[in-house]
């Protein structure tokens, strides 16, 4: 007996310093993933407030007290555990607009993912800003909430072992500039729910007023962050006197071209640099509509901190109506392919260009009217929203939920309905996707989950000629590309990202009533490698209540 447990002894040792060493690099491993990846926490209460955005008091919503919500401020790779209170009489959400959340569809914050957080109720989102730098913003994807408010900056910073491609500035602004209307959000709801159009809005705010100032240094350079949230309508950004420096689309660090101005659509993010090489004084900074026959103009100021002069002369002049000037101005962003990403190589080094296509889908906006009432839809399908998450459904094989085989690929004709649709897809998939504008209005696309690269705008209908202009080396990444009217715009992406993720008209209106569907990247292999698991806190509704997570 005491040969044969010696010998086992013998046997299992080396196997025993194996393990150990293995365990060590483990712990060490995680160890040092937990100094790189810190946790962020953060405690948000939503309520409503009352504000006068535009010279009239009006309900608004509130974060913490704030409108714009807070600026949140964190580094690539943070974990944010932020647990958002909801003090409002409906049913609420947030949505990160433009992060990733990979493999984690879980935390997207829409209706097709998340339960909506009840009123006198909360619930805590945990998700990663991985592998991401860049100006984004978060806003409610519940009802018409985001007419009130809610929204806010949300920008990732570079780590320290990750240079960007431009001198550090010596400071940096968010702003938000978007259109705005004096309705209450229930009361835009309702109109719309009446089936009428959204009216046409009352102004144009710059971080929720009409005028607010910015300060800075004479010769020195500050980072702007210009975001779009408003409902409906494209805005050109000017500064007075001063040129932009584009430095970054929407994670994307962009060949530095200077521009007089640019124009910024529904749910779109630019970064540019400003140097204050003018005379010390104040000066204009101007977001103006575009494409519309009468023109709203939001106003703020720039001030040199030696300036003892204030602001004069007329508001520098914007764009014309010219689509053309627009989208020249689209044509020539392109990707910085020297630069860094948000991990340590180059942005450019992923050859987009040559990776063949495994599908094509052309997505047609439209506007029918369905029993009388005004609707949106894409290839005739208008979405309505069904009482569970799709992705609860999906977990948990609740049948009955939504359809698979309601929304085609291709547009083709025929009278609009409605459904609860969504599109397979399979993990890893590299799809092309042409957005066929055939109205006259101006739209935009969002797709949760992912960017994209923007390969090609043009005029008319698209066809397999179109690829001809595509441009396949250093076109942008972004979540958000506009589609000008009577025109296609087309993107290439990569289906890296297992979830059931929400592609959306950007323009609230059309979302409300319709316009968007549900993407469901799958993939038959369950692991953990591909996708998290569900939360424990995940909140559960319609036919998922009951169910264990």
């Amino acid at each position: 007996m005491k040969f044969r447990r010696s010998r086992f002894k013998h046997v299992l040792q080396p196997h025993l310093r194996y393990w150990s060493l293995i365990i060590c690099v483990i712990l060490l491993s995680v160890s040092i993933a937990k100094a790189e990846d810190p946790y962020r926490y953060f405690t948000w209460t939503v309520t409503y407030g009352t504000a006068s955005p535009l010279g009239v008091p009006q309900q608004v919503i509130l974060i913490n007290g704030q409108f714009p919500g807070p600026r949140l401020d964190v580094v690539t790779n943070d974990n944010i555990v932020l647990n958002l209170f909801n003090q409002l009489d409906q049913p609420f959400l947030l949505t990160w607009n433009g992060i990733k959340q990979r493999k984690n569809s879980w935390q997207d914050g829409v209706l097709g993912t998340n339960c909506a957080i009840p009123p006198n109720s909360n619930y805590t989102y945990k998700f990663q800003t991985k592998d991401q730098i860049g100006g984004y913003t978060y806003f409610p994807s519940t009802l018409m909430h985001k007419a009130a408010g809610g929204f806010g900056a949300l920008n990732i910073y570079a780590r320290p072992r990750i240079p960007v491609p431009y001198s550090l500035p010596a400071g940096d602004f968010s702003l938000l500039i978007g259109d705005w209307r004096t309705s209450s959000h229930k009361g835009l709801a309702h109109y719309l729910d009446s089936g009428k159009s959204l009216i046409f809005p009352d102004g144009v705010l710059i971080n929720g007023r009409t005028q607010s100032s910015y300060s800075g240094d004479q010769g020195k350079t500050y980072l702007f962050r210009i975001s779009n949230v408003g409902l409906s309508t494209s805005l050109n950004f000017r500064i007075q006197g001063h040129k932009l420096k584009l430095v970054e689309v929407e994670g994307s660090h962009t060949f530095q071209n200077i521009y007089d101005s640019l124009d910024v659509h529904v749910g779109q993010s630019v970064s540019v640099l400003v140097t204050l090489d003018q005379t010390p004084k104040d000066y204009y900074i101007v977001a103006s509509t575009r494409f519309t026959r009468r023109v709203l103009t939001g106003t703020a100021l720039l001030h040199y901190t030696n300036s003892q002069t204030p602001v004069s002369g007329p508001l520098p002049a914007g764009p014309t109506y010219h689509i053309h000037w627009s989208l020249k101005q689209a044509r020539s962003f392109r990707w910085n392919l020297t630069s860094n990403a948000a991990r340590p190589n180059p942005q450019g080094s992923y050859h987009y260009g040559k990776i063949k296509t495994s599908r094509t889908i052309v997505l047609a906006n439209s506007a029918p009217l369905i029993n009388g009432k005004q609707r949106y839809a894409v290839n005739r399908v208008s979405y309505i929203n069904a009482d569970t998450p799709l992705k609860l459904a999906d977990y948990f094989e609740i049948p009955g939920v939504y359809s698979m085989d309601s929304i085609q690929g291709i547009p083709y004709e025929g009278p609009a309905y409605v459904a609860t649709a969504v599109m397979p897809a399979t993990h890893h998939d590299f799809l092309e996707i042409v957005f066929q504008n055939n109205e006259k209005a101006m739209q935009s696309w969002h797709l949760d989950g992912y960017d994209f690269w923007v390969v090609g705008y043009g005029y008319g209908q698209w066809t397999e000629a179109s690829r001809n202009n595509y441009n396949l080396v250093d076109a942008l990444t972004r979540h958000t590309v506009q589609v000008y009217p009577k025109s296609w715009s087309s993107i290439l992406v990569s289906l890296d990202n297992q979830g059931m993720w929400n592609l959306r008209s950007a323009i609230w209106e059309r979302q409300y009533l319709g316009q968007q569907f549900y993407l469901r990247v799958y993939n038959p292999e369950k692991s953990f490698a591909n996708e998290y698991g569900i939360p424990r806190n995940a909140l559960l509704c319609g036919k998922a209540i009951g169910k264990h997570t």
